[in-house]
């Protein structure tokens, strides 16, 4: 069989979350299974070599204009010209009018939920893109043949604002095997220079997306480090200055800027050598379909706090400390518990380390793998 794989913005230099996760799949993919064909559609840009050559694997670059049209009119027709039997859509996104068959990864539906382009939080070009899945994704997700989610929990979420049924089925993510306890004293030093790391830290991965919370992380690290006789830092990736200082001055901690590292964009391979640097890992989103970054800061070794909401307690497996992400006192609580109790603090590790490895791009690859095949099995009766 011929599968098309979408990746449009694989070729971006700033990659984020299904980008990584369709990267991965990808790679996996070729390491799995060297009988099917395969065709992957991308925009041309900056990182023309991030996915690997294999024999079987051909990349097609399609220009097609912005993101609705490449997706609406170009990826449905070159797919069709590569003679694909199914075109696998990996970005919560795919064509409303496709020939080929359609799988479509669903990883959430958080846009249906409580995102209006009329509220104050997030930018214009979040509001816009929530407005864009509102329209495509129901049609979408109704002519796919399977639709997969990254969590149990997503899955039941879609299944209450969708209707769906059998064809629905959730896959979990995995995470990289670079994302490890680091032993090597220079490389750790090497990254702690290029993004002028301090020596004691906490690591906060947010960006501006509302569901990540950083006000509230903001305030909980505000008043943990006016209790603590020991000074720490936090470090945070690729955020704005103005809207960091527009948040510090919201919740009334403009002073909290001198104890603020923003590194700049960070390329995932060098994100394990920040991590393991950290004393702790702060990830208490809002609402997560999945949360990979948890499972990454527990394969370094590091105790992570995250949120008793959505998928998080799920993914975490009872390895992490879950808080209340409204509630900052809980946030600062958890920090102080793990900083103070060397026993809690080792066990965490122990059990993120373990929990850790149960998800594996591998298992998700060849998960897909029978996808594909039961969905050709299918069509061709």
């Amino acid at each position: 069989m011929k599968i098309g794989i979408e990746g449009q913005r694989l070729y971006r230099k700033k990659k984020h979350g299904m980008d990584m996760v369709a990267l991965e799949l990808i790679k996996n993919l070729q390491k799995l299974d060297t009988k099917n064909e395969y065709v992957v559609f991308v925009k041309p840009d900056e990182d023309n070599n991030c996915i690997p050559s294999a024999p079987n694997f051909k990349i097609v670059e399609l220009a097609g204009g912005p993101y609705p049209t490449w997706e609406q009119l170009a990826l449905p027709k070159a797919a069709k010209n590569e003679g694909c039997d199914i075109l696998h859509c990996t970005s919560n996104t795919g064509p409303i009018r496709s020939e080929v068959p359609l799988i479509t990864i669903l990883h959430d539906i958080i846009y249906l939920e409580s995102i209006s382009i009329f509220k104050k939080a997030g930018t214009w070009y979040q509001k816009l893109g929530n407005m864009y899945r509102r329209w495509v994704v129901p049609p979408v997700v109704k002519k796919s043949l399977r639709v997969s989610t990254v969590s149990n929990f997503e899955k039941e979420r879609i299944k209450s604002f969708m209707g769906l049924g059998d064809n629905l089925v959730a896959i979990y993510n995995g995470v990289g095997k670079h994302f490890q306890k680091i032993d090597d004293e220079q490389l750790l030093q090497e990254a702690k220079r290029k993004y002028n790391l301090p020596d004691k830290f906490l690591f906060f991965l947010g960006n501006t997306d509302p569901k990540k919370n950083t006000p509230n992380v903001l305030k909980a690290f505000a008043d943990f480090n006016n209790d603590s006789t020991v000074k720490y830092k936090l470090v945070m990736l690729d955020y704005e200055e103005s809207a960091l200082q527009t948040i510090l001055k919201d919740i009334g901690h403009p002073e909290l800027r001198e104890d603020i590292f923003l590194t700049g964009y960070v390329v995932n391979t060098d994100l394990p050598a920040i991590i393991n640097q950290c004393e702790v890992f702060l990830y208490p989103s809002l609402r997560e379909s999945f949360g990979i970054p948890i499972l990454e800061g527990m394969a370094c070794g590091v105790p992570v706090i995250t949120s008793n909401t959505s998928s998080m307690p799920e993914v975490a497996g009872g390895a992490a400390e879950l808080v209340d992400p409204l509630k900052p006192e809980e946030i600062t609580a958890a920090i102080n518990r793990i900083l103070g109790d060397e026993k809690l603090y080792n066990s965490l590790v122990e059990k993120g380390m373990e929990r850790a490895k149960q998800f594996s791009w591998e298992k998700i690859a060849g998960d897909y793998l029978n996808l594909y095949q039961e969905v050709y099995n299918e069509i061709k009766g």
